[in-house]
């Protein structure tokens, strides 16, 4: 049933002495009924209500729906939830059972456990001959302890044309038989609690999963490792209400820091500043403002193997949100098709069954996009096909468009250049936190040397000379601990260069997740359920949030440690943000006050930049650009050497190819 406002609602009851014959008024999609004239004011503000976007999907978490389309929403993601395999739902289910892991922690341990599973009708790669196939378990044999499958060769349209036995090593495991977004819904459509998580109690009868708690739970021990929001209703809520009214009688002194939500106000407490609002002026729905902040940070943070010039996240929400073609999506769709191909894995072998030419240009991109949608297998992705196929890619729906840049993201994060990068990476930070452990120590051993040194010296001067000596070796042992802890510092920002993934900088006492990307400058939090999103941009928002933590409880203590690290990074990046905004505020205003005759064309207005094909990634996939090697300056270098392109220029609508620092053919190309 739809949630109002996140709440259960509950349906009119039908009358009770209503006749067959009689003639009613009848909600179609509720079938709730009003019987006489004056009830059809009832009927139509009922109506109404369900007219409003006030309503939201129960399983999916979908917000802003009128009832219909909600409930509609929760159609589909049931069908969707019961594609879970029928073996499979006995372990996934053990597993969600009295489990305090958060939703997306509970999902991805799942997953991970699902990566190995083998069961009876599971379509997955083997190898034949020396190559690898396609095929379908049909039934699992052992033979001396050693597992055998029977697997049935599949041709495309899923038609087994032959059977043999092999071993369990020749099987290929690429991905688990269902992606993280089906278990999501599958947790969600099967449980009746989640903290902890609990099942329905028919499901677990009928697949023998125990249905009373562990000893653990039963405490109250289970539930505070986690910190969630606890029920206080059921067998439990009865036994921890017993257990707070015997501790009322023990005076026991709190020690803190404590769970965030058990906190009380004392009367020595500092006065806690209210928390300043969030910002939602999100051009996407709130809910798949996560989609967009992945899709964006590994654009950027694997731009050197995709062949993709930096963009912002504004030109990358208004590229999604315009409806019409537009260069930076297709660039960004052919640059992942670039590398799917190049890792030769399912997607390759999907193009060299249906004969394509293995070179994406930005012309016949969309027959390779819906390649991809249909070995998606997703329902709710796949039936754009047509669309796009049609040529109005542009018009699919905002929040869809997301999601298949994020099924494309999965997909090219498995690939072998990411985990390369990604290995290179982890051992460039080794060896940099490495140097950085050994600067630090070398640093202290400095410092402990000079004040030994400075006692030493005291012992055998006057007084006089005893002031000066000691001065001067407080300047040089001072300037020593300046450039100490400016190298520190460099080495800290290489490392973070260098950063794998993203993470939350903390969480607050309602578990919202705060987020903070260094090419942004704004602070964005999600909420517990990943269903809303806001942000923060300036520095004042930045204190009065500091100032509203509460350091007694432990996830507020930890992220407010974890802001003051962070402070002055922050701070700068927001106000950075903030004079960018007033600047290009006054640029547009400067160009709205120009007369007709030298007002600046729509091409350059800067919010439309994302419109304009961006040269340096064409040249890049074409072969034609290639990155520069030498310390010159350059970023990208011409095939014949004489022509290179500054960083300053890597700008969307608005490349410029000059003959920049090593224009003149003194440049290096890079081989790959």
């Amino acid at each position: 049933m739809p949630l109002f406002k996140r709440k259960p609602f509950s349906l009119l009851e039908p009358p009770k002495d209503l006749d067959p014959k009689e003639k009613v008024f009848q909600i179609r999609f509720t079938r709730e009924i009003f019987r006489d004239y004056s009830s059809i004011r009832d009927y139509i503000n009922r109506l109404n209500l369900y007219r409003q976007r006030v309503w939201s999907c129960k399983i999916s978490g979908k917000s802003n729906l009128t009832f219909e389309e909600a409930l509609v929403s929760e159609h589909h993601a049931v069908s969707k939830a019961q594609k879970l395999p029928t073996e499979l739902m006995a372990p996934v289910l053990r597993m969600i059972q009295y489990s305090t892991l958060g939703l997306y922690e509970l999902v991805e341990k799942i997953y991970a456990s699902l990566q190995e599973a083998v069961f009876e009708g599971l379509e997955l790669h083997a190898k034949q001959d020396g190559s690898e196939a396609v095929c379908r378990i049909l039934k699992i044999l052992g033979s001396d302890g050693t597992k055998m499958y029977e697997v049935g060769w599949l041709l495309r349209d899923k038609t087994i044309i032959s059977t043999s036995v092999i071993k369990g090593e020749d099987l290929i495991h690429r991905r688990p038989p269902v992606s993280r977004n089906t278990l999501k819904i599958f947790i969600r459509d099967a449980t009746s609690q989640n903290a902890p998580w609990v099942i329905h109690e028919n499901l677990a009868k009928r697949y023998g999963i125990p249905i009373e708690p562990p000893n653990d739970m039963m405490f109250g021990e289970g539930l505070q490792k986690k910190g969630r929001k606890r029920r206080e209703d059921g067998p439990m809520g009865d036994l921890r209400k017993k257990m707070k009214n015997d501790e009322e009688h023990i005076d026991v002194p709190i020690k803190y820091p404590i769970d965030d939500l058990l906190v009380q106000p004392s009367a020595d407490d500092h006065a806690l500043s209210k928390r300043p609002p969030l910002a939602t002026d999100f051009r996407v729905p709130k809910y798949s403002v996560g989609d967009l902040l992945m899709v964006w940070d590994f654009c950027l943070s694997f731009g050197r193997v995709l062949n993709l010039s930096p963009f912002s996240l504004a030109d990358l929400e208004n590229a999604i949100c315009h409806k019409e073609s537009n260069a930076l999506l297709v660039e960004i769709h052919t640059a992942i098709f670039h590398l799917l191909i190049k890792d030769e894995g399912d997607y390759f072998t999907v193009l060299r069954t249906k004969n394509r030419k293995l070179k994406v240009t930005l012309v016949t991109w969309a027959e390779y996009f819906c390649d991809f949608l249909e070995m998606t297998k997703t329902e709710e992705l796949s039936r754009n096909i047509a669309t796009v196929r049609k040529g109005y890619y542009s018009l699919i729906d905002t929040d869809i468009k997301l999601k298949i840049l994020r099924e494309l993201v999965e997909e090219a994060i498995t690939t072998s250049l990411v985990r390369e990068k990604l290995s290179e990476r982890v051992d460039q930070r080794q060896a940099l936190a490495a140097t950085k452990r050994e600067s630090t120590r070398k640093a202290k051993d400095e410092q402990n040397s000079s004040i030994d040194g400075l006692q030493d010296g005291n012992e055998s001067v006057d007084e006089q000379g005893k002031g000066k000596e000691e001065k001067d070796k407080n300047n040089i042992s001072r300037s020593k601990t300046e450039g100490k802890r400016h190298g520190v510092q460099h080495l800290e920002t290489e490392i973070e260069k260098l950063s794998i993934r993203s993470s939350p900088l903390g969480k607050d006492k309602h578990y919202n997740r705060y987020w903070f990307f260094r090419r942004e400058g704004r602070l964005f939090v999600e909420s517990a359920d990943s269903k809303e999103w806001g942000y923060y941009s300036t520095k004042e928002e930045l204190d009065a949030l500091m100032s509203s933590l509460n350091v007694k409880g432990i996830r507020e203590r930890a992220f407010k440690r974890q802001l003051d690290k962070l402070y002055s990074k922050i701070s700068n990046a927001l106000e950075k943000r903030s004079k960018e905004i007033t600047h290009k505020l006054l640029l547009e205003e400067a160009v709205l006050r120009r007369s007709t005759r030298v007002r600046a064309q729509p091409r350059d207005n800067p919010s439309m930049s994302f419109l304009k094909c961006a040269l340096l990634d064409v040249e890049l996939l074409n072969g034609v650009l290639r990155p520069c090697t030498d310390a010159c300056g350059c970023e990208f270098v011409a095939a014949d050497g004489t022509i290179t392109i500054s960083p300053s220029y890597m700008n969307y609508g608005n490349c410029q190819i000059g003959k920049e620092k090593g224009g003149n053919g003194s440049c290096t190309m890079q081989d790959e």
